[in-house]
Formats: structure tokens, sequence, C-alpha cells
């Protein structure tokens, strides 16, 4: 069950002898994920009969491929299958009626027309797991074994990155996806060098770190190369003679509640005075807020429409428009506004 020669500072989490007591519906529900998957593993294998059919229609050939539960084996443990909304699932996982070599017959096909979807926003879980199969993104075979093994960052730290992006405010949560702030997306575009943004840099230190574990490479050469490597970054930033500029956004804070003043007892009657003010209407604060133009006409103001922003003047034949899908949809005055300077 366990392999102790790859267990290093991170072990797997087991049950104990010790009864659970006096949890909450999370801690429990918890408790429940870790003690199922212990006992699954000493349960025997799933065994599942995989149909390829072979088909032909006049000069057209046909391949269709499902698969049936033939012993459930571990699956009993965890009950009904839970299946992830987020995880498309694949046409191998469709079960195929029983077929007979040679058999033929009447079919009435049907043509359906499909559009290929782009990448969905991540999540913080969609998050956490790209950080962990960090390798598809890497072309280079040896840097992808390299980040086969643990991806960026560990299953103890990889949390702790996201919380540092939403501290700095370089991301934000709708909901339950991640967009990137202004901030975010600016620091990226002031990054020229390309080796700091890839995930190909984990790689090479991941199997630099893992030569250095076995001894076939030197620590203090690696450093010597992080020190070269951070001076030649500094570098060409200061030889860069393109001003860029980013904008820093502040997290929004809660605002603070004030402790109420005069609490009255239960039953007591309210004052004529404060029935009045009861009764009145508070008048709300007015704000001076610029107004977004549009970069193009110069004269209408930006608008929120259902599917994109655009501007006032489009019923005058102004052209501007930044759809949702691919600036987001609950973009700040700020952000928006950042986004046009660079238009």
């Amino acid at each position: 069950m366990f392999d102790n020669s790859k267990v290093t500072d991170h072990h797997a989490i087991i049950p104990t002898g010790v009864p659970a007591r006096n949890l909450t519906d999370n801690e429990r529900k918890v408790y429940d994920l870790v003690v199922r998957r212990f006992i699954a593993v000493f349960y025997p294998d799933c065994e599942i009969s995989t149909t390829t059919v072979l088909g032909k229609v006049d000069k057209v050939d046909f391949k269709a491929t499902g698969k049936q539960i033939l012993k459930p084996g571990w699956r009993v443990v965890f009950g009904a299958e839970q299946k992830d909304p987020d995880e498309q699932q694949a046409d191998e996982n469709e079960v195929l009626p029983d077929f007979v070599k040679g058999e033929s017959g009447p079919h009435k096909p049907i043509l359906k027309e499909t559009w290929t979807q782009p990448p969905k926003v991540y999540t913080e879980a969609t998050l956490l797991r790209a950080m962990e199969t960090a390798d598809k993104l890497v072309e280079n075979d040896e840097l992808r074994d390299a980040l086969k093994e643990n991806g960026i960052g560990r299953p103890s730290t990889r949390a702790a990155i996201i919380e540092t992006l939403f501290k700095r405010n370089y991301i934000r949560k709708e909901r339950k996806s991640l967009h990137p702030t202004a901030t975010g997306i600016e620091l990226i575009d002031t990054i020229q060098e390309g080796l700091l943004k890839s995930a190909e840099l984990t790689g090479l230190w991941e199997k630099k770190l893992r030569q250095i574990e076995r001894g076939t490479y030197e620590a203090r050469t690696f450093l010597e190369e992080l020190k070269q490597l951070v001076k030649e970054v500094v570098m060409n930033v200061l030889s860069d003679q393109i001003r860029r500029t980013i904008t820093i956004e502040e997290a929004a804070k809660e605002p603070e509640k004030k402790p109420a003043k005069g609490k009255k007892k239960e039953g007591e009657a309210p004052t004529a005075a404060e029935e009045a003010k009861e009764k009145k209407p508070r008048k709300p604060r007015a704000k001076k807020v610029k107004p977004l133009l549009c970069p193009i006409c110069k004269k209408g103001a930006i608008l929120r429409g259902k599917t994109a922003y655009g501007c006032a003047e489009y019923t005058n034949g102004c052209t501007f428009r930044l759809d949702y899908e691919t600036y987001g949809a609950g973009l700040s005055d700020e952000e928006l506004n950042a986004i046009i300077k660079k238009l």
C-alpha cells in the first residue's frame, strides 16, 4: 500500500484508531473521504469490459468504443459514481449494447454539427489540478518528466500560492471562477523574460534539484546559476527603455461596523425624534464619477450591455466593442480603463 522508497516529506493521510467524535458537518465529510479512500485500497480491482465496434456504411468506415462494468470491485466503497461537472466525459465512457461480429441491418443516419468550445476559466479546484499536472504545458520531454513528479508547488503549498495571488490582488473571484485583475494582466505584460512566465523554469529547477538529491549535481553550481539568471533578468529590465505602467488595484475592504449607541431595552417605546428619523429617507452621498469615454469616437460613454461593453454612440455608427467572453463581465471602471488605454 505504501512505497517507502517514494515517500519523502509528504506522507499518506490515513485514519487512526482514535474514534471520530464531535465533528462538524464539513469535518465529517473530509473524514469520510479519507476513510473511504483508505478502505478502497484493500478491495479488488474493478473489472471493465471494453467494446470496440467497427462498422461500414457503403464505403465509409465507422468506429464506436464503449465500456461496461463487470465487477465493481473497489467502486462499491464509494457507492454511486460521482461525476465531476468540470470534467468533459469522453466517448469511451458510453455503454454499448451487445454486438455480433458480421451482423448488419438498416440504419437511420443522423447528421449533427458541433463546435469546439474554448477552455473554461479556472476555478480554485481546476487551478490546483492544473498546477499538479503542469507537465502537460511543457514541450521538452526531459523537463516534462521532471514536472511529472510534483508539478508546480507541492500539495502543501499550492493553496498558499493561490492565496498570495488574492492578497496581492492579481486575481479575483467571481462566484466560483477566477479572473485576472488589471494589475495582474499588466504585470505579466511588463515581464518580457518569457522563461519567468513559463512552467519550463519550474521543470528546469526540479530537474536540477533531483540531480542534487542523487549527488550528480553540485548545489553550489545551482546557486551560482540562479544568481546569474537573476542578474540577467534585472539587466534586461533596466535596459528596457519602453516605459510601462501597472495599475495598482487595492482589494475592496469591508466597512467596519460601528457599535450601536444607546441601544434600547426590549419593549421600550421610541421617542418622537427617533420615529421622525426612522421615517425620513436617507439621501445617498453623491460621488463624482468621471465617465469612461470611447477610445474610437471620443464622444460616447462606455456602456455595459448584455454580452459586451460598448459605446453609447453605437446608434451613430461607432463600432467600439469589448465582448465579455474575452475580457470578463465584471470589470471595474479602473480595470476597464486600463484595458482601453492599451488598445
